[in-house]
């Protein structure tokens, strides 16, 4: 129904004549008070509309792992408090080129200021190891902190003193780079994994060789 239909509406009362101010009236003085609070309400509905552009990532990153504009997409989010707002980062600000990320970050979610690293990464030494396929987790990646074991092969014990027992060679290292998994010779082939070992554990690093040499490597990654 609208208002120019006047068939639908009911037939006007008689005019009558009151007396005095009619700003008097409380019904009116109401109304106008009903009015002026839905105009406030209206303004501020339109400025908690207003949406800021922050950056999301597109596919799961690890920690360690650079962050540049292709692992991302822009977002247009409302944010209710200016303090949500500005804990995620601006898709209108150019990015440093030397960002990584300090924590695992999963394929949507928002880039959190909190979760960048700016600045030069730390130099490292890059030690390939050669891993089966079934002793390399799911959850490994790019940027995944792992520790190296070295268990007993297929042909007996580790060549040391502690027998059978598998030993811990490289502690706390990040994966740099891994090959892909599942190739044509099975889940089961082995997988190229470069590690960082940072210059303090150069030191232990031919032992470390040593033992990788000498039984089957096993990754373990840490949370």
């Amino acid at each position: 129904m609208t208002l120019t239909d006047s068939r639908a509406l009911p037939a006007s009362p008689r005019a009558t004549r009151h007396r005095g101010s009619v700003w008097r009236d409380p019904r009116l003085l109401v109304g106008v008070v009903v009015v002026a609070a839905s105009g406030l309400a209206g303004a501020l509905l339109l400025t908690g509309e207003e949406t800021v552009d922050v950056w999301a990532v597109r596919d799961d990153l690890s920690a360690g792992e650079p962050v540049g504009l292709d692992a991302l997409e822009r977002r247009e989010v409302r944010f209710t408090d200016q303090a949500d707002a500005d804990s995620y980062v601006s898709a209108d600000q150019p990015l440093p080129a030397d960002m990584t990320l300090a924590r695992d970050v999963g394929a949507g979610e928002l880039l959190p200021r909190g979760a960048l690293v700016v600045g030069e990464r730390p130099e490292v030494l890059e030690v390939p190891l050669s891993v089966p396929g079934e002793s390399v987790p799911a959850t490994v990646r790019s940027g995944s902190v792992v520790d190296v074991w070295v268990a007993p092969g297929p042909e007996g014990a580790l060549d040391d003193a502690a027998g059978s027992r598998a030993a811990l060679v490289l502690e706390g290292v990040r994966v740099v780079s891994l090959s892909r998994g599942g190739t044509a010779l099975g889940p089961a082939a082995a997988r190229q994994v470069i590690v960082g070992v940072e210059p303090s554990q150069e030191s232990g690093l031919p032992e470390a060789l040593a033992r990788l040499s000498s039984g089957h490597v096993v990754l373990v990654r840490r949370p």
